[in-house]
């Protein structure tokens, strides 16, 4: 019989017990004790049973015969078994092996792919997590405690206690989830709405001199608009307009989720929170009563709640100051007088009222601005004389400063204080005198404004008493723009010429004029040119390609203060140059300054004194002001008299009366 005839399977049942019983307890098969011996007593003929299955294509029929007759039967079949048994066993383990690997590796954790990049990197997740809660404290910090004037924003301002993050932080604490949740996006929303108008305050503050006025002010953005587009040109300032809007919004939803996420981080460890608001409470308390401070600003804050309630007070005020204002606007002592008392001793002259932009005391006395403009008006001076004319001036106090011209003006003609939006629109509104409808209405004048800012329809024109008003589309100019300034202010004299000043009239001109080339931001700046040169205005093409640029003038603060002082002096030149050529024995001219420039040039808590002269070639019109003891040249001096520009108006129509000493005044203010 063969080797491979003679093999079987092992019964189930006998597998089973030689796997169950006889294995060791490291797993391996122990051999059977018979089919040892049965290997040990034939040993030479497995040994030869196994070289004949290695060798099985090589034997032939008759080796296998000796050899299957020269073994112990029994032996062979024992070994068989005992063979067959081993590889049974060792199939069983190798079976439960795979098994269980199979089992361990599906049962293994694997990634959860919808876990997010926070499982897989936990360490990283937590240190994102613990920056944006930094952040979003560093952020509500720094919406309580941002001050709303550029002199204060400095680092001390930031290290202070606020005790309104105290007060919100124990309220959020106390609140349930839902209700607590909604509270912090509003309270969120809130301070960055108190964060827009700190920011507003500073623009203003660096700009105007005063503080945003949140019942008025709101349009003064779209002139802000406007102004960058004429600076920057159309492109740089949409751009300007849509990053200001983005950080908007940026700031009002970053604020939210900020305290949102304070208020969650409290909810969650609310033992530590409410100790921790117990501490900076009563250090609050602490160092409000010792009076600590930090460069001058104290440690326990209080400036979002002072600056809440100063604005509801500014609210209050500027409501109650509309309705007193209007009873002021509406009483006026110049408002009955007959015409024939209305400036008679001016009649038969040309007068002109001229109002040089941002022309201010700075402008004279400032170390850097003034020597060059201070020469100018030397120089002026001198010339002016040599023509026949002499001069007067002094200063008034604008009621605006460092733009919003037109309350500047709007003040000086109507002898009434005019320093906001409002009181504005309520004077216009009304039939209050001013200084040049009284000119209209005697009759006696034909009334022009030459109104190269005004772009559109004015139609405060009628208020004025103007009988006609020429605008930038009105006066003939084909030249290039100059930044802000729509034309050159030699252009602007040269075009009241050729309309109306050097035309035949029946009966002597009353003009305001209006110059912008010393408007913000004075670069490019035009050139003094031959008035017989200056023509449709085309000739000043090549000036302003060769002019600077703004932006580049604006990097510094000394350079813009010295092309400010160049544009004043062009304008000066103009105006003075104008009188000379164009000038005759019956010209007055009243020119002045309608407001300081912005604090960049003028400096921090300057002044809102403006220069103001009046020109005459006529002696006896001098001889009715002798008494206002202003200074006999263009330059009023240090020691020239301050009044206040509403006061102007009533001083003119008196000292120009037909009695100044018994006109009807008002009380002097």
């Amino acid at each position: 019989m063969s080797h491979t005839t003679s093999s079987r399977p092992l019964p189930q049942e006998e597998r089973n017990t030689a796997t169950e019983e006889d294995l060791p307890p490291d797993g391996l098969p122990e051999p059977a004790p018979d089919a040892a011996e049965a290997a040990s007593d034939g040993g030479e003929a497995t040994a030869d049973a196994g070289e004949a299955t290695a060798h099985a294509g090589e034997a032939t029929p008759e080796q296998d015969t000796v050899a299957s007759e020269g073994t112990d039967p029994e032996a062979a079949t024992e070994t068989e078994a005992a063979t067959e048994t081993e590889a049974a066993t060792e199939t069983e383990a190798a079976t439960e092996t795979e098994a269980a690997t199979e089992t361990e590796a599906a049962t293994a954790p694997e990634p959860d792919p919808a876990a997010g990049w926070r499982d897989r990197h936990p360490i990283a997740a937590r240190t994102l997590a613990w920056t944006t809660t930094v952040l979003a404290a560093v952020l509500v910090l720094v919406t309580l405690l941002l001050p709303n004037d550029p002199a204060r924003l400095t680092p001390a301002e930031f290290v202070r206690i606020p005790v309104e993050g105290i007060a919100g932080a124990a309220l959020l604490l106390v609140l349930p989830q839902t209700v607590r949740r909604v509270a912090a996006v509003l309270a969120g929303v809130v301070l960055a709405l108190l964060a827009i108008l700190d920011v507003l305050d500073i623009g203003f503050i660096g700009t105007l001199g005063r503080g945003f006025n949140v019942v008025f002010d709101w349009p003064l953005l779209g002139d802000g608009a406007s102004f960058l587009q004429d600076s920057i040109g159309p492109a740089g300032a949409l751009g300007v307009e849509i990053a200001a809007v983005v950080l908007v919004l940026a700031l009002l939803v970053l604020t939210a989720l900020a305290v949102v996420r304070l208020s969650n981080l409290m909810a969650r460890h609310r033992a530590a929170a409410a100790g921790t608001t117990l501490v900076l409470g009563t250090a609050w308390v602490l160092c409000a009563a010792l009076g600590l401070q930090i460069a001058g600003a104290p440690v326990a804050s209080r400036s979002t709640s002072d600056l809440v309630q100063a604005r509801m007070d500014g609210v209050s005020a500027t409501l109650k100051d509309e309705r007193a204002f209007a009873k002021e606007a509406a009483t006026d002592p110049y408002h009955s007088t007959p015409r024939s008392q209305l400036l008679t001793g001016l009649r038969g002259k040309d007068v002109i009222f001229t109002f040089i932009e941002s022309y201010g005391r700075s402008a004279v006395q400032d170390p850097l601005m003034a020597p060059g403009v201070d020469a100018v008006l030397a120089k002026g001076t001198k010339r002016l004389r040599a023509a026949g004319y002499s001069a007067r001036s002094g200063w008034l106090t604008s009621a605006t400063y460092g733009g919003s011209s037109w309350l500047g003006h709007s003040t000086f003609l109507s002898g009434l204080w005019i320093d906001n939006q409002q009181r504005y629109r309520t004077v216009t509104a009304g039939d209050h005198l001013t200084l040049t409808k009284a000119f209209q209405r005697t009759g006696a004048w034909r009334t022009v404004g030459i109104m190269p800012g005004v772009t559109k329809g004015w139609p405060e024109a009628s208020w004025y008493g103007l009988d006609h008003v020429y605008d930038s589309r009105e006066l003939g100019y084909k030249g290039p723009k100059f930044s802000w300034s729509t034309m050159p202010d030699q252009y602007s004299l040269s075009a009241f010429q050729r309309l109306e000043h050097g035309r035949p009239h029946d009966k002597p001109l009353m003009s305001e004029i209006i110059l912008t080339s010393s408007h913000n931001p004075w670069a490019p700046l035009p050139k003094t040119l031959p008035w017989n040169k200056v023509g449709d205005g085309s000739v000043y093409n090549s000036v302003e390609k060769a002019g600077k640029n703004p932006v580049d003038v604006w990097q510094q603060t000394d350079r813009v203060r010295t092309e400010y002082g160049k544009s004043i002096q062009y304008s000066l030149n103009s105006l003075i140059s104008y009188v000379e050529k164009y000038g005759n024995k019956n010209t007055v001219l009243v020119f002045l300054g309608d407001h300081q420039p912005v604090a960049k040039v003028s400096g921090d808590h300057a002044s809102r004194d403006v220069p103001v002269a009046l020109v005459a070639h006529d002696p006896d019109v001098l001889k009715r002001i002798s008494n206002w003891h202003w200074t006999p040249s263009l330059n009023p001096g240090h020691q020239a008299p301050v009044w206040r520009m509403d006061t102007f108006r009533d001083r003119f129509l008196k000292a120009y009366g037909p009695h100044p000493d018994s006109a009807v005044s008002p009380a002097a203010r």
